[in-house]
């Protein structure tokens, strides 16, 4: 078969395009899987809590993750600024992971502890208020609205299954620790989690 004759036949030509695409796919793929650094919680990683495990599904409900990366890159710039750069063993919990590109607001991936709770309400009240040049908008339905403890456990089962170490114990308690919780409680106890086994590291 000469090169033209792929060239005529388009039928024929997605195809070959879309097996070429799956090796390479593959080839890029499936050797991450088998990188103890890519698969290995780096140590002291556990789970997120159900309070915190809440708080990111609502990080990514309201759309945090389009104006905030989770990921430092190794460049001499932004670790001075953020912090150690982000390594794959600190991610295996995350389905999906939040690395990112995206800053028109600063990196998150170090945020936890560097500002008190009170800090991280009235941000998400108005930000402007500790932040007078910042353009996000102010999320103040998240202090009237009550976490969602209804679906936490099966989140939690699921999540176990592509392999977050949940233990039976955690998932039955999951509902109760989310009980008189605020979704801004949530989001705050995610963003006080966010890089803090790093930090510890270190």
């Amino acid at each position: 078969m000469n090169h033209a004759t792929i060239e005529k036949n388009v039928g024929l030509l997605a195809v070959l395009i879309a097996v070429a695409i799956s090796f390479g796919g593959l080839a890029e793929i499936v050797p991450l899987m088998y990188q103890a650094q890519a698969i290995t919680p780096v140590a002291g990683l556990k789970p997120p809590a159900a309070l915190e495990l809440a708080g990111r599904d609502i990080y990514v409900r309201e759309g945090c993750y389009n104006c905030h990366s989770q990921m430092i890159r190794t460049l001499s710039f932004e670790t001075q600024r953020y912090g150690h750069y982000s390594v794959a063993g600190e991610s295996v919990y995350d389905h999906p992971f939040l690395w990112g590109s995206k800053r028109t607001g600063p990196d998150l991936a170090r945020v936890g502890g560097r500002y008190s709770d009170d800090w991280h309400r009235v941000h998400l009240q108005n930000p402007r208020d500790v932040v007078p040049e910042s353009n996000m908008p102010g999320y103040p339905w998240l202090a009237k609205t009550a976490a969602n403890a209804e679906d936490v456990a099966a989140k939690m089962r699921a999540l176990r299954i592509v392999g977050v170490p949940y233990t039976d114990d955690q998932i039955k308690q999951a509902p109760g620790e989310l009980k008189d919780k605020t979704e801004e409680d949530a989001l705050v106890a995610y963003l006080q989690n966010l890089g803090i086994v790093m930090k510890n590291a270190r």
